[in-house]
């Protein structure tokens, strides 16, 4: 990944405008709960880093290069190639008699499009290392808030998650019975989350910046044997740095 974001930065550098360009980078730590019955949440540190300038970005863990579309001061659109971790899974000394279900990177097509304070997102993403060797849909629409020294980023997020997606994740194979638990194929599904980003600077430079959101899995997720919850709760906490160069 960071061989990625290093060539992404110098990339887009050596292409855009005279300009400058902001760039916000920290680290912290990430929680993310497992639906999973006695599987442990994820934590683990990680980057952050923020860029747009109208020929690559990078947001969070995410990053893309634009191959179509229009900046100006009041409004901004494009389409563009982009690419992310997917943080699902687990061991299968988890889960008892269950298989490996491995992370994997996604990587797909993207539209974003931002006028004033409102955006919306559209991703079509397919998994890059065949693990579900299918594909998902994400879409999330926000606005940016700002009150006293906060700044609020609310935002709702849609995912269409295909059948070999949830049953890579969710399902339970022929071979993997045990007890009362028995063969489970999901069907496609709809995953439906709420997310906010919180910051708040402590200088010109430095900032804190926080992440909270939450996922109500699919129907066809919860009814899987293999899940406890309904809810995925994530977040993060990372002091960032800006600059312009």
């Amino acid at each position: 990944m960071k061989y990625i974001l290093i060539f992404i930065l110098i990339f887009s550098s050596l292409q855009a405008e005279e300009k400058k360009q902001k760039v916000t980078i920290g680290a912290g730590p990430y929680i993310q709960t497992q639906p999973y019955k006695n599987v442990d949440d994820i934590v683990i540190p990680s980057p952050v880093i923020f860029f747009d300038n109208g020929i690559a970005y990078v947001r969070w863990s995410r990053a893309g290069l634009y191959f179509f579309g229009d900046k100006q001061e009041d409004y901004a659109w494009g389409f563009s190639l982009t690419i992310q971790p997917r943080l699902y899974g687990y061991k299968a000394s988890d889960i008892q008699g269950m298989d490996e279900r491995k992370t994997t990177w996604e990587g797909g097509l993207a539209f974003s499009a931002k006028t004033g304070k409102a955006y919306i997102e559209i991703m079509a993403l397919t998994d890059m290392l065949d693990r579900y060797e299918s594909f998902i849909v994400k879409t999330e629409a926000g606005y940016d808030f700002e009150f006293a020294n906060f700044s609020l980023y609310p935002s709702l997020i849609l995912i269409y998650q295909s059948s070999d997606f949830l049953n890579y994740y969710y399902g339970v194979k022929k071979s993997e019975e045990l007890g009362s638990r028995k063969e489970y194929i999901p069907n496609d599904g709809l995953q439906i989350g709420a997310q906010t980003y919180i910051k708040y600077p402590f200088t010109e430079k430095f900032s804190a910046l926080i992440n909270l959101r939450v996922d109500k899995i699919s129907k066809e997720a919860t009814q899987s044997p293999i899940v406890n919850d309904d809810y995925i709760y994530s977040g993060l906490l990372s002091l960032i740095y800006t600059f312009e160069y």
